[in-house]
C-alpha cells in the first residue's frame, strides 16, 4: 500500500505532545514522500475562544482554515515540516471532534490518520468517551494512535 497522503489530527489537548506527533509523521511521511493534511478540529466554544484569542476583526471573517493556520501548534508542526521538506496542507474544522476526522478522512481519501491520545481506563472511556477510540473505530483507513512519552 503506497501512502499518498496522512491526515494528522490534531485538538486542543494535543499541545503536550506536539513533538511526538510530529515526529511519528515524520517517520511515516519523509520516506513515502507523503502529504500530510494538518486538522485542528475545534468544537463551537472552543473555536470562538480561539477566534478572541488570535485577535481576528470579527467573529465573520475567521475561516476555520485561517484560524487553523495561525494556531500555534499548527505553527509549531508546519516548522517541523518545513524543516524536513515534507508537503503538507492545513485544515481547520468546527464540530464534533471525531466526527469531524473521520469525515476529512474520507473526503480526502486518507491513506494514514494521526491522533493524539492519553491513556485512558476502560471506565474512563465508557463514562467520558474517547476521540481516539470513536477515530479508530470509524475511520476509513489504518490509524496511528501517539500517546504522550
Amino acid at each position: 500500500m503506497t501512502l499518498e497522503t496522512i491526515l494528522l489530527a490534531i485538538g486542543p489537548k494535543d499541545n503536550d505532545r506536539i513533538d511526538e506527533l510530529a515526529e511519528t509523521v515524520l517517520e511515516i511521511a519523509t520516506p513515502s514522500e507523503a502529504t500530510v493534511v494538518i486538522t485542528h478540529v475545534f468544537t463551537p466554544e472552543e473555536y470562538e475562544n480561539t477566534v478572541d484569542r488570535l485577535d481576528f476583526d470579527t467573529q465573520s471573517d475567521a475561516d476555520p482554515d485561517d484560524v487553523a493556520h495561525r494556531h500555534g501548534a499548527v505553527r509549531t508542526l508546519t516548522d517541523a515540516f518545513d524543516d524536513a521538506g515534507v508537503k503538507y496542507d492545513i485544515h481547520g474544522r468546527v464540530g464534533d471532534h471525531a466526527t469531524e476526522i473521520v469525515d476529512l478522512a474520507t473526503e480526502i481519501d486518507a491513506d494514514r490518520v494521526v491522533v493524539g491520545g492519553r491513556k485512558r481506563s476502560p471506565s474512563g472511556k465508557a463514562v467520558f468517551g474517547s476521540v481516539a477510540q470513536d477515530i479508530m473505530l470509524d475511520a476509513p483507513s489504518p490509524v496511528t494512535f501517539v500517546k504522550n512519552k
